[in-house]
């Protein structure tokens, strides 16, 4: 189920960038919902599980996980915070995009490792995370006038789409006693792309309404998820 969930998130995302990708006000405007929603993930849910371990010094590895994210983008040029619109097609190579977007995937989906609830909040931050991601890699991979661009394009998004069931299915392997890193590593990254949505787009440091109200509306629906809580809160951030 949970892997269908990854998938489709994608495959969603992907077939409306496809279809609306021209309307860049909405993928800003989604971009910024799902950054409300996923630093309330990273603040509520993460960082709270992460420093509830007994390991040492995880700080350590959320600053890793935020150099690892910037690294990430020097391959995928912000693609992850909507930053398609600023480079040609020829200054993103497809096999730095298809790596760059694999990893930070598959990383996101090592902590799904033994995940049985299909609405655990660190999973809808991931789902909640990928369509607008997968909304402007549709827009940009299947907008570009090239016409050679066909089946790249298809093995780019058919990899983002298994990238995180591929960690998920890893994180099986995976000591128990290593979760709190990854989640760490993962909290770092989700604070990064988060905070870069969030506090980049301000015109003259103006006070933006619109987008005030577009990030209460995802840490709304992201404290819903918390308030409900449908998975007992354990050890685990499942």
């Amino acid at each position: 189920m949970i892997f269908i969930l990854l998938i489709l998130s994608v495959v969603a995302g992907v077939l409306l960038g496809k279809y609306f990708g021209k309307k860049e006000k909405f993928a800003k405007n989604l971009l910024i919902v799902s950054a409300g929603f996923l630093i309330t993930i990273c603040l509520n849910e993460v960082f709270p599980e992460v420093y509830h371990s007994e390991t040492e010094n995880l700080g350590i590895f959320v600053i890793g996980g935020v150099l690892l994210q910037m690294i990430l983008e020097a391959l995928t040029k912000g693609f992850e915070h909507g930053h398609f619109h600023h480079h040609s097609e020829n200054n993103i190579l497809p096999m730095a995009l298809m790596v760059g977007l694999f990893i930070h995937a598959f990383i996101e989906g090592i902590p799904l490792g033994n995940e049985e609830n299909p609405f655990s909040p660190y999973l809808m931050g991931i789902l909640v995370h990928n369509i607008p991601i997968s909304f402007i890699l549709g827009a940009f991979l299947f907008n570009r006038k090239s016409t050679k661009a066909s089946y790249p394009s298809i093995l780019i998004v058919a990899l983002f789409a298994l990238a995180s069931p591929f960690g998920m299915l890893l994180g099986n392997y995976f000591n128990p006693e290593w979760q709190p890193y990854f989640l760490a590593i993962v909290g770092g990254i989700f604070l990064h792309i988060s905070s870069v949505i969030i506090f980049e787009s301000n015109k003259n440091h103006n006070v933006d309404w619109t987008k005030i109200g577009l990030v209460l509306l995802g840490v709304s629906l992201a404290l819903m998820i918390h308030l409900f809580h449908v998975h007992p809160h354990s050890e685990h951030i499942h």
